[in-house]
């Protein structure tokens, strides 16, 4: 077989652009390079079948013997490199241009041949995010530049994700139809009511950490008749489960009423399923598959919300207390039908169907003065708001972009690391989960995390508590040691610090070792902290960091907890040779001045 740079086979040459894209790709660009991103992340690249041959990048996908190329608008120092241009394939001597649906052809060929596994559903997934990506450009391009205005800059950054994660190969798919779509989706910014039930009170499933933890529910409408109590319901949901016989039974005896649309308006955050009136969220079940899964609160997760929010209350309180600049949003309370099924106990179909999670609203942990920005919105690559860092950077030049950098490094790393090691806490700070509040001067201000799914417990810290609990719902809270690292370096430093780190290299490219560097010294300093534990003396000898293999875990149809990982060069590591009296000396001889 040639080898990736063969010279007879030149291939065409690149456009060449500035590093910091003006404008949106078009939706076979961003199908296609989230293809590339994740083949050369977890087939092409661990196989070292990829190459950077001058301004464009190669893969080749050994099974099926095919070699794709794209343009280089910058190249990254994780290997997340930016792309520009169309992807050609190589036939023969010459090259021709390919789509993404030709691409996605050759992806599950190449995985079917190296797995011996089919996967029937892949195309189909690859061509729902498609169309969701395409209708999501096309109405951010209709708005214009005048798309958020009006809005709180909070709920615009929400809903200021067209394209998602940029190394899933499915991120838009959705289940459901396109009027859906455009009725309840972040993309569309949508916004509507929620439908209103009256339930008899003992027919409620209920938990809360404290009186009044749900009483931002009982708000949303005026008085219920005798002896019930309110339930609001997404109406997408509703609509998905109202033909439930339990369901349409308990309406027929009036157990369950139907009293129509409430008056307030709540809007679909990122996550879609998690809805914001400007005060609370409300985080409902959707039977909807959004990525990967049904995006449903099983029992488990009901429990577990309120179970995390009262055990690590005093955890969560010690840690904003020892960081100012951070705070967790807590989950204090659910609300659910549980009408009984044919053995008495609650048909879990509705259980799980109708439950919603309260989470707590900014108010409750913002610092005053401040405003509130989804951290995806801000690290998006390409300019779909007013949130993209470098519209809050507004031309600040390469010294006050390494200033913002380690005010935002020492805000986010060290309480995060601080949850693990002291208090064995594994938070899942990815970009979708993290706020970014900033001052007036657009200055990071403050980090929120939320979203108690993902968090877990190390048994090593919570053996008791977890004993204590019942076994469906401790298990799924639980990581051990190794899983839970993985985790937390995956969100923290690959899916997080790493993609934020790159707007800013777009735009100062000359920049990107020196932000690295500065990640090194914040967690230096956060291993100094915590007694050098070998964990991290781990990353500050650049072993390879974790990434989770988001093409390999959709194809072999995994649940996220199961997800495996591929290991990454890491731009953490020392130069063997530097002086070791001074370890942190920039390994590129680069110092900014």
């Amino acid at each position: 077989m040639p080898s990736l740079t063969d010279p007879p086979l030149a291939h065409p040459p690149a456009t060449t652009v500035s590093a910091s894209p003006t404008a949106l790709p078009t939706p076979e660009e961003a199908v296609s390079y989230n293809l590339l991103n994740c083949l050369l992340r977890e087939v092409s690249g661990p196989e070292h079948q990829s190459a950077v041959s001058g301004d464009r990048l190669l893969l080749r996908l050994p099974h099926c013997g095919v070699v794709l190329a794209v343009g280089l608008r910058r190249t990254s120092l994780l290997g997340a490199h930016r792309f520009t241009g169309p992807v050609t394939v190589r036939t023969g001597a010459s090259w021709r241009e390919i789509g993404w649906r030709g691409i996605a052809e050759y992806v599950h060929t190449e995985l079917t041949l190296r797995t011996g596994v089919d996967n029937d559903e892949f195309l189909d997934q690859l061509d729902s995010s498609h169309r969701t990506v395409s209708a999501a450009l096309a109405a951010l391009r209709a708005a214009g530049p005048a798309a958020g205005a009006g809005r709180p800059a909070y709920l615009d950054s929400e809903q200021a994700l067209p394209l998602g994660h940029r190394f899933h190969p499915t991120p838009k798919a959705r289940s459901g139809s396109s009027a859906d779509w455009r009725t309840f989706a972040p993309e569309a910014r949508a916004a509507f009511p929620l439908l209103l039930l009256a339930v008899r009170a003992e027919l409620l499933a209920e938990e809360s950490v404290r009186p009044g933890a749900t009483a931002a529910l009982d708000a949303l409408s005026g008085p219920l008749p005798e002896g019930y109590r309110l339930l609001p319901t997404h109406p997408w949901q509703y609509a998905l489960l109202r033909e439930n016989p339990a369901l349409r039974s308990a309406l027929a005896r009036g157990d369950v009423r139907e009293l129509g649309p409430g008056g307030a308006r709540f809007a679909p955050t990122a996550s879609v399923r998690t809805l914001y009136d400007g005060e609370t969220f409300l985080k409902f079940s959707l039977n909807v598959r959004i990525t990967n899964c049904l995006r449903k609160n099983s029992a488990y997760e009901l429990t577990g919300a309120v179970t995390l929010s009262r055990l690590l209350g005093p955890a969560f309180d010690e840690l904003a207390g020892r960081f100012p600049g951070s705070a967790v949003l807590r989950e204090p309370g659910y609300r659910s039908l549980a009408l009984p099924g044919a053995d008495g106990r609650p048909d879990l179909d509705l259980l799980e169907g109708f439950g919603l999670i309260v989470r707590e609203g900014l108010a409750a942990r913002q610092l005053p003065g401040t405003t509130a920005l989804l951290a995806a919105a801000v690290a998006d690559e390409y300019p779909s708001s007013a949130a993209q860092l470098p519209r809050l950077l507004d031309g600040a030049g390469p010294r006050e972009a390494l200033d913002w950098w380690a005010a935002y490094l020492d805000l986010l790393i060290p309480p995060v690391l601080a949850a693990f090691f002291d208090h064995g806490i594994v938070l899942e700070p990815h970009l979708q989960n993290v706020l970014l509040c900033v001052d007036a001067d657009h200055r990071p201000a403050q980090v929120l995390f939320r979203d108690l799914e993902g968090t877990k417990l190390l048994p090593s810290h919570h053996a008791a508590t977890l004993a204590a609990l019942p076994a469906e719902v401790a298990a799924p809270m639980t990581y051990d040691a190794e899983r839970g690292w993985d985790r937390v370096v995956y969100c923290l430093l690959v899916n997080h610090v790493a993609e934020m780190l790159a707007v800013l290299a777009d735009l100062h490219p000359q920049v990107e070792a020196a932000l690295w560097a500065r990640v090194r010294t914040t967690l230096r300093s956060c291993a100094a902290a915590h007694g050098h534990p070998p964990r991290l003396a781990g990353l500050l000898d650049g072993v390879p960091l974790p990434a989770k293999a988001n093409l390999l875990t959709r194809w072999a149809r995994k649940a996220d907890r199961e997800a495996a990982y591929v290991r990454l060069p890491s731009p953490l590591a020392r130069n063997l040779l530097a002086d070791p009296a001074h370890p942190d000396d920039h390994p590129t001889g680069w110092s900014p001045r």
